[in-house]
């Protein structure tokens, strides 16, 4: 390796990447390409970065094993970036499995992070806790270990647990310090004042109080029915009844638990439930029908009992009634939160960590869109959608998946 080639390398480990670029930008070499596609990523240019790389990649072809490996790794780290989720995992773990055998851990482990990080992004929480738990952490560098870290503690969070979460990120300023990347460390201390920012809303009759993500923890773990408008159930002590699947269900439970201890007419039912302002006998009917299949979901924890006017929730062994809201409110929360992050994502990156068609994001997009609260950039396949960070309070309870406690 050239002696501009590795001046190049150390402004990027630093964090500077015109200064990598001031030695290699009219060189086009692999190894320069490649440092140049690193570059462009660090300053935010994106699709720009991946063409670079994947022309790197392409030009050190199957003969130089470990620079191609190197280069599949850098590009998967900018898709991630980028929100591009329709990639095969396959690739990646390929690469990190040349590179094992080639003896690059510290890239083999960044491989296993990326890896490990989309999972986190498409909500499958299990998954991203296996992975993050074959990592062999020892003797990793700084900034290696702050990212570690810093997804730890999103796992710990999206969990519900905000002890675990509180010392993963002390671990990460610690290594982020140490790796003196700028950086790393405003990432630390945005996820820090997460802690600390309204999660959710605790609704009563006649107002509602904001909770941080450890007093909502103490909520779910206090033994109280707990209707949660979050992440769509019913929650008691151990009991998770996921209710994301039957909204109908849903809002008749919600209603309830928002008059608790009173009763609810029939008429607001009917409302909350099927969207309507004008019922006829049909409605009424399907009230019957949907509050029969509710009484027998929740029998467990609750009876739900007919009165003169409506129906009223009576929980069970003495429990208290809480409806836990979002920190923001409509049918679109959880993709107002995945937008938040402030990266551009596409329409298809969306439905795959929301779980649903492409067609009904772009429905609710074009909602936004209308309302003002999303904004679109590109055309066609390149388009690509953004929100302004909500920076009041925090939006981890709406994300994809966000597990019950167990």
């Amino acid at each position: 390796m050239d002696s501009l080639i590795t001046a190049a390398a150390r402004a990027l480990a630093a964090g500077d990447p015109v200064g990598a670029l001031k030695r290699i930008s009219l060189r086009d070499d692999p190894p320069a390409l490649a440092l140049r596609g690193i570059a462009m990523a660090q300053l935010g240019e994106l699709p720009r970065a991946r063409e670079l790389l994947r022309r790197a990649a392409r030009r050190f072809g199957a003969h130089e094993e470990l620079a191609h490996a190197r280069c599949v790794v850098a590009e998967a780290e900018v898709a991630l970036a980028a929100r591009d989720l329709s990639q095969s995992a396959r690739a990646l773990d390929a690469a990190a499995r040349a590179l094992d055998a080639l003896g690059d851990r510290a890239n083999a482990l960044q491989a296993r992070l990326i890896a490990a990080r989309r999972l986190l992004l498409l909500g499958r929480l299990d998954d991203a806790a296996t992975a993050l738990a074959r990592l062999d952490a020892r003797g990793m560098a700084p900034s290696l270990a702050a990212v570690a870290e810093l997804t730890a503690a999103e796992l710990a969070l999206r969990s519900l647990r905000t002890g675990a979460a509180r010392d993963a990120l002390a671990r990460a300023h610690e290594a982020a310090d140490r790796a003196g990347v700028p950086a790393l460390l405003a990432e630390v201390a945005e996820a820090r004042a997460a802690l600390d920012r309204p999660a959710a809303r605790r609704l009563f009759p006649g107002g509602e109080q904001a909770l941080r993500l450890d007093e909502v923890a103490e909520l779910l773990a206090s033994g109280a029915l707990v209707v949660d408008a979050c992440r769509r159930g019913l929650r008691a002590g151990t009991v998770w009844l996921p209710l994301a699947r039957r909204p109908v269900l849903f809002a008749l439970a919600r209603a309830l638990a928002e008059a608790w201890p009173g009763d609810v007419d029939r008429q607001a039912l009917i409302a909350s439930a099927f969207r309507t302002r004008r019922p006829d006998e049909s409605h009424r009917a399907r009230l019957r029908v949907e509050m029969g299949r509710l009484r027998a979901l929740v029998a467990g924890l609750a009876r739900v009992e007919a009165t003169a006017r409506g129906f009223v929730l009576k929980p069970r062994r003495a429990r208290d009634v809480v409806v836990l809201a979002p920190p923001i409110d409509g049918d679109q929360a959880s993709l107002v939160a995945l937008l938040s992050d402030g990266a551009a994502w596409s329409t298809s990156a969306l439905a795959l960590a929301l779980g649903d068609s492409q067609r009904t994001v772009q429905r609710a997009l074009v909602e936004l869109e209308t309302a003002g609260k999303v904004r679109s950039i590109g055309r066609a396949r390149a388009r690509r959608w953004l929100a302004p960070p909500l920076t009041g309070f925090t939006t981890i309870l709406l994300l994809p998946a966000a597990l019950p406690l167990e």
